[in-house]
């Protein structure tokens, strides 16, 4: 029996890269999906897609930064499919990779509106539905980058941290509605790492080794199903969990120094 069927699942950033993933995951799973996607062209793409497998689907322009735009995609998935019952928080918007100190003020600000900002808006406007049917999943995203606390991500570190905050936070309030949150900390050959794979010859392959797997994670094989896991009713005694999806590499962690930044500069 398909694990999400009938359910109404909206996924942020669903236009490429893990988000892609879930969503064709969810869809397999007889999932109803909302791809919140701000990217027209790669929404319309992956909801033809879902369709093409038999899902229903429905591309909902959504600028993450924008409140009142995550608001009128909640609304929207409702208005549609009747009902609002998995919420996946996985957009985000990167900023340059430097040095906590040629960070700027807006690059954080930009980071925490576009990841934490944007997932706290989206859990208040979904948590209504789910609190009138009794029943819910929410989903966020964390990452290992905050663990290790990876070079050149300072901004992003902090957000994830955030996340993690949040996470547990409603867990706690809000299973008294039959609402789980959970948050998931996925490693997989995304737009990100294929754009670190060009620049760096030979990273694909060291990011495969450092994992006690010894291969990189698939989007949709390999992240997909731990998402589907945490949205379905297998995960039911399950709330305020961090899980690492990532092939192992949270065991040995990783060395993140950029090579040309010195051990020592005093």
């Amino acid at each position: 029996m398909a694990l999400l069927k009938d359910r109404v699942a909206i996924i942020t950033g669903a236009g490429g890269g893990i988000g892609k993933g879930v969503a064709r995951a969810f869809a397999r799973e007889g999932a109803a999906v909302v791809i919140a996607e701000i990217d027209e062209a790669s929404g319309r793409q992956v909801e033809q897609e879902l369709k093409d497998l038999g899902a229903r689907a429905r591309f909902v322009r959504t600028d993450v930064t924008n409140k009142a735009s995550i608001e009128a995609a909640v609304a929207e998935t409702v208005e549609h499919f009747g009902s609002l019952d998995i919420l996946v928080n996985n957009a985000f918007i990167p900023t340059p990779n430097v040095l906590l100190e040629d960070k700027t003020d807006e690059m954080l600000e930009l980071t925490l509106t576009s990841a934490l900002w944007a997932t706290w808006w989206a859990m208040r406007a979904a948590m209504p539905h789910m609190r009138d049917r009794c029943w819910g999943r929410i989903v966020n995203f964390y990452s290992i980058d905050t663990e290790t606390g990876a070079w050149l991500h300072a901004d992003y570190n902090t957000a994830k941290s955030g996340i993690v905050g949040l996470t547990r936070s409603a867990a706690a309030e809000w299973g008294r509605f039959n609402v789980t949150v959970n948050a998931i900390a996925p490693t997989a050959m995304g737009a990100t790492f294929f754009k670190l794979a060009a620049e760096n010859p030979g990273f694909a392959e060291r990011s495969a080794a450092a994992r006690p797997l010894g291969r990189c994670g698939e989007p949709e094989e390999d992240i997909g199903p731990a998402v589907v896991f945490l949205a379905s009713e297998m995960s039911r005694f399950i709330t305020g969990e961090t899980l690492h999806v990532d092939g192992g590499l949270h065991l040995p962690g990783y060395n993140s120094r950029p090579a040309h930044v010195p051990v020592r500069e005093y």
